[in-house]
């Protein structure tokens, strides 16, 4: 074998290493961040609300679900978008092996989580799980990151987890600090359903303890939270703020909020997506709500209030490529 080719091969492997720090996690394999392009960080294909007691997976109509979402996610691309977070967690409806081929059938690329739903009350919690310690709860997390997700061989992008909107419970509690030690051993972001400023703070306070910096961490639905002045000062923390409604707020798609994050100089902490989606299960007519108004109303409003195609692509590229990428971010 001559130098050149044992040359190309060594740097072909290089290319190809397993070792996803530094990089990000798709359902599809390990890609750079300068790849994951125009992204929605917070979207939904198909969730299932039955609840851990009355879950099960796969017991659904597939090529119905296909042809469902598949349109949806085909009207993104005449929008330039990559990229779609799926962030639906473990028995809501998380369903891998979907993902990958809507991701082989659309050309979009599709990251999905590891984690818990603490959420509604714990309602999509198994009931052994309530009892488990941090340490053992984490050892999941980290197994699906470090085995792949159910056997599958696909691999969590990020940690999901989910709080009630009010002071954290024990419990919840305990699923922060989980998610901590799973991102000291995995680099993955831990991303969680929070809405106010009460449990978003509380979150922090466990990660600090934990000594997982804020960049680790993102407030997600934080516009829920109506003092706009506490997501500037998690965002000087170094948390990422999701403004991820603009599927279900009319109101946020003036930009306002937008316009006062970047005013208080926090644009590079911030993510926005719609929450939008999804086909469910149990009612399989259920609209989809769609993945475009950012693109159709939110983006020419924030020109008009003077946003730069800089400041638009720090939103929907360069944020998302820095929050998803695979880092221990540690204190």
């Amino acid at each position: 074998m001559n130098k050149v080719l044992i040359l190309l091969l060594a740097t072909f492997c290089l290319s190809c290493s397993s070792d996803p720090t530094g990089k990000i996690i798709t359902v599809s394999g390990l890609i750079s961040p300068a790849q994951l392009g125009i992204t929605l960080a917070h979207e939904h294909v198909l969730v299932d609300f039955s609840g851990a007691a009355n879950y099960a997976p796969g017991n659904y109509n597939h090529q119905e679900a296909l042809n469902r979402i598949l349109p949806e996610l085909s009207k993104l691309k005449a929008h330039g978008v990559q990229t779609l977070i799926e962030c639906t967690p473990n028995y809501v409806g998380r369903d891998v092996l979907l993902l990958k081929q809507l991701t082989e059938k659309s050309g979009i690329k599709l990251m999905t989580n590891t984690g818990f739903y603490g959420a509604q009350s714990n309602k999509f919690i198994p009931a052994h799980v309530i009892d488990m310690s941090a340490e053992a709860i984490a050892t999941f997390f980290i197994a699906e990151f470090e085995q792949g997700i159910e056997g599958s061989g696909i691999k969590p992008g990020f940690i999901k987890i989910a709080v009630n909107r009010k002071p954290l419970s024990e419990f919840h509690a305990k699923l922060v600090r989980a998610a901590a030690i799973a991102h000291r051993a995995t680099g993955l972001t831990i991303m969680s359903h929070t809405g106010p400023a009460t449990p978003a703070f509380q979150q922090l306070e466990i990660l600090s303890e934990e000594g997982v910096a804020p960049s680790a961490f993102i407030w997600t639905h934080a516009s829920d939270e109506k003092d706009w002045h506490k997501l500037a000062e998690a965002a000087r923390l170094g948390a990422w703020i999701s403004i991820d409604k603009f599927g279900w707020n009319a109101s946020l798609l003036n930009g306002e909020l937008l316009l006062y994050l970047k005013n208080e100089g926090v644009l590079d902490k911030i993510l926005i997506s719609h929450d939008a989606g999804w086909y469910d299960p149990n009612k399989p007519d259920h609209p989809f709500k769609s993945y475009t108004p950012i693109f159709e109303t939110l983006i020419p409003n924030l020109k008009v209030k003077g946003f730069s195609a800089s400041e638009i692509k720090q939103l929907l590229v360069k944020n998302p490529a820095r929050a998803f990428t695979v880092e221990k971010r540690t204190l």
